[in-house]
């Protein structure tokens, strides 16, 4: 007998659980319904900075004809839920329609927090979730003027890149001391600072926007910062974090995480045995992640758990990240702090060019993680060897020799 499985939510991490069930379910037990908010069915969201600079929806698009006719698969797009009755076991949606299930997931994912500043509902303020949103914003865009965006972490580097590419001349505003406070240290972040600011990108670390100031016709014209500093601008980006969403009507409600997010287990069970959370808007054990590494991994152990097969508990997930940021290497590996101060840190410098810093076990010698900048070695490499003394020749992994 096949039983119903219904999806709300076709982004990166619902579209991953769905195309992994398909592979897993040799034996047809589910029918899928997927209820996808966004006109556009799954795309590459991580990659948004691309369309911003002219990639197509189509080259961002994770969805391939194949899957769209599955016959297992019942996609609607442009259908947001409105309403779950965990004792009917049915979603309502916007247009009115009933989906009964079995089975239920939640893969509403986040929305993009916008800090609570005067003027932050001017015209040409913008976030950058959606394609909608980027659509929104290229539009704006008018080169050689002036941008603000709010936000030093990921997001806003890639905003004030795509900026800069279209013309644009974005200042960038930062609240901690330095650039992507939540990954690097301040010496890491030095060398990617150096690199923006040789790209011509203008930093404003240690300050806020304080108010975003009307112009004409009921559009941004400045923002003034918390130092007192005014910069003339032709629109703002926010890009400074996100919120899970988890308010969408679901009677009785499901339990949530102290921070927010749909509170769910190791396996990312909710409070209800047929319903689960993925991705940015599940709770795992109390913490949410907004990186797409763990809800790929959240979606491959829902996926398994429906089709029978035995699932590791999601009790420990890595934050790793790897990543290029205006031309600057940048990446993250184990455990990236001293909590309880039981590792001792070694760090590694070579001008702007390069640096790093890693952490050893203070008893056993072992590698337990790191963070490298510039034109350093392989993070793979030196991931595979946490738990382990690191290599003899250290200093030769972290820093290779370009000529060779």
């Amino acid at each position: 007998m096949t039983a119903t499985l219904v999806v709300i939510g076709h982004g990166m991490i619902g579209h991953r659980l769905v195309d992994t069930l398909r592979e897993l379910d040799r034996d047809r037990q589910w029918r899928v319904v997927v209820l996808g908010e966004e006109r556009e069915p799954a795309y590459d969201r991580v990659r948004l900075s691309t369309y911003l600079g002219g990639r197509s929806r189509e080259e961002l698009s994770l969805v391939t004809t194949e899957f769209l006719v599955d016959p297992r698969i019942e996609v609607h797009s442009g259908t947001p839920a409105v309403h779950v009755d965990r004792q009917a076991r049915t979603v309502r949606t916007a247009d009115g329609n009933l989906f009964p299930y079995d089975a239920l997931v939640l893969a509403t994912g986040s929305r993009p927090f916008v800090p609570p500043v005067a003027g932050r509902e001017l015209g040409k303020c913008f976030v950058q979730r959606t394609l909608e949103d980027t659509e929104a914003l290229r539009a704006a865009v008018r080169p050689g003027r002036p941008a603000v965006v709010v936000g030093g972490g990921l997001l806003g580097l890639e905003a004030a890149q795509g900026l800069q590419l279209l013309g644009m001349r974005p200042h960038l505003v930062e609240a901690a001391p330095h650039l992507m406070p939540t990954q690097l240290d301040a010496a890491a972040a030095h060398v990617l600072q150096h690199r923006a600011r040789h790209l011509g990108l203008r930093l404003h670390c240690g300050t806020t926007v304080t108010t975003v100031n009307p112009g004409s016709h009921g559009t941004v014209r400045s923002v003034t910062l918390s130092d007192g500093t005014a910069l003339d601008t032709d629109l703002v980006v926010f890009a400074v974090g996100i919120r899970p969403r988890d308010d969408l009507p679901i009677a009785p409600a499901l339990r949530l995480g102290d921070r927010g997010g749909y509170l769910t287990d190791a396996f990312c069970r909710t409070s209800d045995d047929r319903i689960w959370a993925v991705g940015e808007c599940a709770a795992v054990l109390g913490r949410c992640y907004g990186l797409v590494a763990p809800g790929y991994r959240m979606a491959q152990s829902v996926a398994r758990q429906l089709t029978g097969r035995p699932s590791e508990p999601l009790d420990t997930m890595g934050t790793s990240t790897e990543l290029k940021l205006l031309g600057v290497h940048v990446a993250t590996f184990g455990s990236t702090s001293n909590e309880g101060g039981s590792a001792v840190e070694m760090t590694f410098q070579e001008g702007v060019s390069r640096y790093a810093k890693v952490f050893l076990h203070r008893d056993t010698g072992a590698l337990l993680g790191g963070m490298l900048a510039g034109e350093t070695g392989s993070r793979a490499d030196l991931a595979a060897r946490v738990g382990r003394p690191p290599a003899a020749d250290l200093e030769r992994v972290l820093f290779p020799d370009p000529s060779l």
